[in-house]
């Protein structure tokens, strides 16, 4: 492929994903620090107790959670050890089907089973940043739309390597011609940034495209393998009460003794079937803590109908969510994705001056041909 071609695929892929990539880098950087900020804005923790405090029967917590709101129902209980210690959080809603905006959280002491928050659904600042980096408020199309931008700004970036070397041949790697005109010495400050943050850009940028697919690869693992995995109840009635939370947790935990629990859907939910609990494992190891394992416990008895691993595609989803955002290697990584987003937006920046410049020229020597034209005849 020619030079000239790939310099027009690097400009109209550029130029089309551009706006939106800077929506979401500046979107991102808070969303980078969304645990720092939810301990800064003032999140309910549980209070000290002795290290070796067992907690209380799951039953409890569910007992709790349905008086604080009894007119909703259990959709998800969840733990995040790391984040918020000894806490269950509870997630209720009018229904199961209801939307993820439309859903609640409760807090409850796992040792004690006591309340210790329930706040109003969150609408604030981190709210809208996370809405307007996952969807812009637009749902599925939306999601669908932001991954199209991601695989553009992947096409910018590999146009961009290609045309590197045959642009700066002339020059040594990483000269800024600061004495020639300012156009030219944002060319250099962009083709250098741009190089030096390829690796980095390219991975979160498809990372987030992958991430956009999420619920087409949710829908996809429901009518595959979870399909699979609850045919033996096809057709049968719902159960018209429900068995022990805390023994199907057990179950699972006996089931898949090398992990521990990260959540548990109810029967009914998006991750379960109206016969089951759904418990999602997770492993203990940097990767393994990113991948979950389902295990289907028979909602009335408590005995296990199925586990397996996640197919490759789910594991891929699974893979590529904390990569996008930096979240598994501890603050000194969120410092350098924050740096990484700041160059990029540079970078962005810079392309588009640089579009504007050349444009403005363009129109300019065509101004002085027609004047030059206007004078000759």
């Amino acid at each position: 492929m020619s030079i000239r071609k790939w310099y027009l695929i690097h400009k109209w892929s550029s130029l089309v994903c551009t706006a939106f990539l800077l929506m979401l880098c500046l979107t991102g950087l808070p969303l980078i620090f969304h645990e720092e900020i939810e301990h800064l804005s003032g999140v309910v923790e549980a209070p000290v107790m002795a290290g070796n405090t067992p907690n209380a029967s799951m039953d409890a917590v569910v007992e709790a959670a349905l008086k604080q709101r009894p007119n909703e129902v259990i959709r998800f209980m969840f733990w995040q050890q790391d984040e918020h210690p000894n806490v269950t959080m509870v997630s209720m809603a009018k229904s199961m089907d209801a939307s993820p905006e439309d859903s609640n959280i409760v807090l409850i002491d796992s040792r004690t089973a006591k309340v210790l928050d329930a706040p109003p659904p969150d609408r604030g600042f981190m709210y809208v940043m996370l809405k307007l980096h996952v969807d812009m408020f637009a749902g599925l199309p939306g999601m669908l739309f932001l991954g199209f931008m991601g695989l553009l700004f992947a096409v910018a970036i590999i146009s961009g390597i290609v045309l590197y070397h045959p642009f700066m041949r002339r020059l040594d790697f990483g000269t800024i011609r600061r004495e020639k005109q300012a156009r030219l010495k944002w060319l250099d400050i962009h083709n250098l940034l741009g190089v030096a943050t390829l690796v980095w850009a390219l991975v979160v940028g498809v990372t987030g495209t992958i991430n956009t697919l999420s619920q087409i690869v949710i829908m996809v693992w429901q009518g595959d393998q979870m399909a699979e995995m609850i045919a033996p109840y096809k057709g049968l009635p719902p159960p018209a009460k429900l068995g022990s939370v805390q023994d199907s947790i057990e179950t699972a935990k006996q089931s898949v003794p090398d992990m521990h629990v990260s959540f548990v859907a109810f029967p009914g939910s998006m991750f379960s079937s109206p016969h089951h609990y759904t418990v999602f494992l997770k492993g203990n190891t940097p990767v393994t803590s990113r991948l979950l394992r389902p295990a289907l416990i028979d909602a009335q008895t408590a005995q296990l109908t199925d586990t397996r691993e996640m197919p490759w595609y789910v594991k891929t989803l699974l893979l590529s969510q904390p990569l996008h955002f930096g979240d598994y290697g501890g603050l000194p990584l969120k410092v350098i994705w924050t740096l990484l987003d700041l160059i990029t937006i540079v970078v962005l920046g810079s392309g588009l001056y640089l579009w504007l410049k050349r444009h403005q020229h363009v129109e300019q020597r065509i101004q002085h041909m027609q004047q030059i034209h206007a004078k000759a005849l």
